[in-house]
């Protein structure tokens, strides 16, 4: 099955019926039932994280993932497509989760549910069902996150971008949900929704353009970046913007969760 990773909802539609497609919304789930892509499955955005305080936003455990993804049916042969209602933060944070169990056949949504009914493309509110698979994993694979340690001695590295995806207010310290506020030293901030069209329901900003936003604050190309939130939720968007863009980019899912309820982390303002 050939989809882009960035797909658009016509290109959607026409693959409703292909028995390889397995559309996962990770909308609200008020907003699932009142009309939803036909045949998408719902997963809650919670179901993604560990719910553990103060990093709540953790990635779960591998028997957590792997009865969450044998419930909706998830084999190799799947192409996942990624839905929320949101613009991508959920969405893009399901397509890391499945990273981290060595599932890259995926794509996400452009404009997610928002785009599909501009699109005049159908709804439904039929709960869709699966038959469970076999789905697995012994262990989660790291490669598409950072510790915090890791983070820590990491720091000052010239081949080294952090991307905070959080708001500004959070990120030069006027407010945090966390006991300590700021930034990570060093961090470049480009909020998430600065990614987003508004008048395109919620799509992508042009490639190029979003290219130059990340340039402009030292993001480039060749950097290994590093991108968080307050939870990795924010920060599922800008990761999978990264990965769009052809970056080497991983997430910090303990976010600032946990780097601001830390006493050992360097904080800047």
């Amino acid at each position: 099955m050939l989809l882009p990773l960035l797909v658009e909802p016509e290109a959607l539609s026409a693959e409703l019926d292909n028995p390889e497609l397995l559309i996962v919304d990770t909308s609200r789930s008020e907003r699932y039932l009142e009309g939803h892509i036909p045949g998408s499955i719902h997963i809650a955005p919670a179901q993604l994280q560990s719910g553990v305080a103060p990093a709540a936003g953790k990635i779960p455990d591998a028997a957590a993932l792997s009865a969450l993804f044998a419930a909706i049916g998830l084999t190799p042969d799947k192409h996942v497509v990624a839905v929320d209602d949101e613009g991508g933060g959920w969405a893009g944070r399901l397509l890391w989760t499945l990273e981290s169990v060595g599932h890259s056949n995926y794509s996400l949504l452009n404009g997610g549910l928002e785009s599909w009914a501009s699109a005049g493309l159908p709804l439904s509110q039929q709960i869709s069902t699966v038959t469970a698979s076999d789905f697995s994993i012994a262990v989660l694979d790291e490669t598409a996150r950072i510790h915090c340690d890791d983070l820590i001695a990491e720091l000052g590295k010239p081949d080294l971008g952090i991307w905070d995806a959080r708001s500004a207010d959070e990120y030069h310290g006027r407010k945090s949900p966390a006991r300590r506020a700021g930034h990570i030293p060093g961090a470049a901030h480009l909020e998430w929704t600065d990614l987003m069209d508004p008048g395109r329901n919620l799509r992508l900003k042009p490639i190029d353009q979003i290219q130059r936003m990340l340039d402009d604050r030292g993001l480039v190309q060749g950097k290994r970046i590093v991108t968080h939130c307050q939870s990795h939720h924010r920060s599922g968007l800008t990761w999978f913007a990264g990965k769009l863009l052809g970056y080497d980019i991983r997430a910090y899912d303990g976010s600032w969760g946990e780097w601001g309820n830390r006493d050992d982390t360097p904080i800047e303002i």
